[in-house]
């Protein structure tokens, strides 16, 4: 997790935050395209969650990196750490999207599922040593 790609200079999950910002747009057009602005608004924001829980995962990722004398102690409660932010993250954002600003649910969270295929398109990624 707290790895990068040497020969391409950027880590798995900026890969993956990248591939979640260029979606949200996509998908939140296409959910407007289909279902009304609403929806789409409700699209974006799902997807935009997605992006914001990443966006931890990678501030962690670079915080870890810029520390090599850390030990696997520390890291491993970095790790945990992160787990844990990530999901008080995503739970505040949810509550926010659904309880306050009353978006539609089920576009909500269909925008924080295609988002987190960044995540399968990440790991299915071209990783070929050659």
């Amino acid at each position: 997790m707290f790895t990068g790609l040497r020969r391409i200079g950027i880590s798995g999950t900026r890969r993956v935050a990248l591939a979640q910002a260029g979606l949200a747009p996509i998908a939140a057009l296409i959910g407007g395209m289909f279902a009304g602005i609403e929806a789409g608004l409700a699209v974006l924001y799902g997807a935009l969650v997605a992006l914001a829980v990443s966006a931890v995962l990678v501030w962690r990722e670079r915080q870890s990196m810029q520390h090599p004398e850390w030990d696997q102690h520390r890291l491993f409660k970095l790790f945990v750490r992160v787990g844990i932010e990530r999901l008080v993250l995503l739970v505040a954002l949810l509550i926010a999207g659904l309880g306050v600003l009353k978006l539609a649910p089920l576009p909500l969270l269909l925008g924080l599922l295609l988002a987190q295929f960044g995540w399968l398109a990440a790991a299915t990624g071209r990783n070929n040593k050659k």
